[in-house]
C-alpha cells in the first residue's frame, strides 16, 4: 500500500471511530509504529486529524476560520472538483448566488465561458474571476470588506440579499452536522448566509470533506433547509449516509 493510499484510510479510520491509538492503527495497516507516528505528524499538519498521546482524534469543533489565504492553499485539487461539478448544475438563464469562501470560488472559475447567467455574489475575488466573462452579469453585494477572506458582510449586505428572489444559492460552510445543520463560528457572518439561502428556491452547499461532520458555536440553518451537498470523493460514506437518509441529495467530486 502506498504512503499517501494509508494516510487517506487512516483518516477514515480515525473519522469512524473517532479515535485511535498508534498500536492500534500500525496493526491495522501493517506497519510499524514509527511509520504511523510519521503519518499521524504528516495528517496533523494537513489539519486532518488532531494527534494525542499514543495515537489521534478527530476534532468535531470547529472554533475559527482561517484567512484566505490559508485556506486557498489547502485540498486545492478537490476543491476545484466541487466546483468544476457545482458549476455543472447551473442552467443558462438562471439567476444564481456564489457564496464567498475558497470553494466557491472555483465555481465562478468554471463559468467563465457561459452565458446568460446572473451571478450575485458577497465575494470581490468572485466578481474579479467573472469581470471578463461576456455572458455573465455580476452583481456585487456591497457591505464592509473583511481584507483577510474578501469577503463583503455587515447590514448593506444584508439588506441586498434580503431584496433578491434567485434560482439557485451555492453556499460555502466551516461545518456541517448531520443533526445541526449548517453552523458558523462568527455569529457576524450568519445573517449573510441566511439572507442567501432565504432568497434561493435550490439551497446547494460545497463543502470540501474537512468540514463534514464537524460542529461550530452558530447554527446558520438546519438540514431541512439544504437540497444538495457536494463534497470531496475523500469523505467517508459512512459520513454522507445521515445527510442521504435526511433527504439531502449527495454528489462526491
Amino acid at each position: 500500500m502506498l504512503a499517501a493510499e494509508r494516510k487517506l484510510r487512516i483518516v477514515e479510520y480515525v473519522r469512524q471511530y473517532r479515535i485511535a491509538t498508534v498500536a492500534v492503527l500500525a496493526q491495522e495497516f501493517g506497519v510499524h509504529d514509527a511509520t504511523i507516528r510519521r503519518d499521524l505528524g504528516d495528517l496533523e499538519q494537513e489539519g486532518l486529524l488532531k494527534r494525542t498521546h499514543g495515537g489521534a482524534t478527530i476534532d468535531q469543533w470547529t472554533h475559527d476560520e482561517p484567512n484566505f489565504n490559508e485556506r486557498s492553499n489547502t485540498r486545492v485539487d478537490q476543491k476545484m472538483r466541487i466546483g468544476k461539478l457545482a458549476a455543472s448544475l447551473v442552467e443558462d438563464g438562471e439567476h444564481i448566488i456564489i457564496d464567498s469562501g475558497t470553494t466557491t470560488l472555483h465555481i465562478a472559475k468554471n463559468l467563465v465561458h457561459r452565458s446568460n447567467i446572473t451571478v450575485v455574489t458577497n465575494d470581490i475575488n468572485i466578481a474579479a474571476e467573472l469581470k471578463d466573462a461576456a455572458g455573465i452579469k455580476v452583481i456585487l453585494t456591497g457591505g464592509d470588506l473583511y481584507p483577510s477572506s474578501y469577503m463583503l458582510n455587515g447590514m448593506f449586505t444584508d439588506q441586498v440579499l434580503n431584496s433578491l428572489h434567485v434560482e439557485k444559492a451555492f453556499i460555502g460552510i466551516p461545518a456541517i452536522d448531520p443533526h445541526y445543520g449548517l453552523m458558523h463560528p462568527e455569529a457576524l457572518l450568519v445573517p449573510a448566509k441566511q439572507g442567501m439561502i432565504k432568497a434561493a428556491r435550490e439551497i446547494i452547499v460545497v463543502a470540501d470533506d474537512s468540514k463534514i461532520g464537524k460542529l461550530s458555536l452558530h447554527t446558520v440553518v438546519p438540514n431541512s433547509s439544504i437540497h444538495t451537498l457536494i463534497t470531496g470523493k475523500e469523505t467517508p460514506e459512512q459520513e454522507l449516509k445521515p445527510f442521504q437518509d435526511y433527504g439531502i441529495t449527495v454528489y462526491t467530486a
